[in-house]
């Protein structure tokens, strides 16, 4: 079996997120209040959010006292960010310019999987003040067992997958080999959180994820009333295993890095 391709080569998924901009604001979940405290540790703290989108986690970054600088490549989530008072500079991290900025903490939230890890990974490296962070987050939401196989059976017959774990857990091991080999050391923390949906929430949920927002029009309508007729009028119960990887570097002490 070929080798599948890494998500960040597909353009068209990872540039179609401002078509959807105002649902992705209203229906992607915040992450968890524990979290965000793991990261915010004092006020003040610089922090840059890579691929922040409509500036869900930069809020809550600067709402727990944090110095938010937000890059966003696309022109529709960058409004709804820089609405919500957060600086933004439209670019792919790729192509960003640090101009010799440094930063106590990187977040990529539900980003990460947008960027080369190649490039990313050394430039992260020299942006991170001594001892700085880098935090890789999800938010991983999944349909109760009783509806979950049910909506995963009539979506996959579009080709797309309901929302679930972003970070499978071959995914995360491969993530962090990867950390390992760019002298990344990772702490993997995770907070969990029962939610309920309403039938109409969920699938404006669903229908921001990037393999939903490509379907053809037709195929979109037609999936969207199946799985609407499949859950019924009692909503979806569900689970979020949010998930975070906070890093550092191995090989650099604070006193050390120069």
């Amino acid at each position: 079996m070929a080798e599948q391709a890494p998500v960040f080569t597909d353009r068209r998924r990872a540039e179609s997120f401002g078509s959807v901009a105002e649902d992705y604001d209203r229906y992607r979940p915040r992450y968890p209040d524990a979290l965000i405290a793991r990261l915010v540790t004092a006020p003040g703290l610089r922090v840059l959010d890579v691929g922040a989108g409509t500036g869900i986690s930069s809020a809550q970054l600067a709402g727990a006292g944090a110095d938010v600088l937000a890059v966003e490549p696309d022109a529709q989530m960058a409004a709804l960010c820089a609405a919500k008072g957060i600086p933004v500079e439209r670019n792919t991290f790729e192509q960003w310019q640090p101009r010799d900025r440094t930063f106590d903490l990187v977040t990529f939230g539900q980003s990460f999987h947008w960027v080369d890890p190649d490039v990313a990974l050394p430039k992260l490296a020299r942006l991170l003040t001594p001892g700085g962070r880098l935090a890789l987050m999800w938010n991983r939401i999944t349909a109760n067992d009783s509806v979950r196989r049910e909506l995963e059976r009539v979506s996959a017959q579009y080709g797309v997958t309901t929302p679930a774990a972003t970070s499978g857990s071959n995914a995360e091991t491969a993530l962090q080999a990867l950390l390992r080999r760019t002298e990344f050391t990772s702490e993997r923390v995770e907070v969990r959180e029962e939610l309920h949906y309403s039938t109409e929430d969920w699938l404006s949920l669903v229908f921001t994820h990037s393999n939903h927002v490509v379907l053809e029009h037709a195929a979109k309508t037609e999936l969207r009333g199946r799985l609407a007729t499949l859950i019924g009028d009692d909503g979806v119960d569900a689970v979020n295993e949010a998930l975070a990887l906070i890093c550092t570097r191995s090989n650099v002490t604070p006193a050390s890095r120069g």
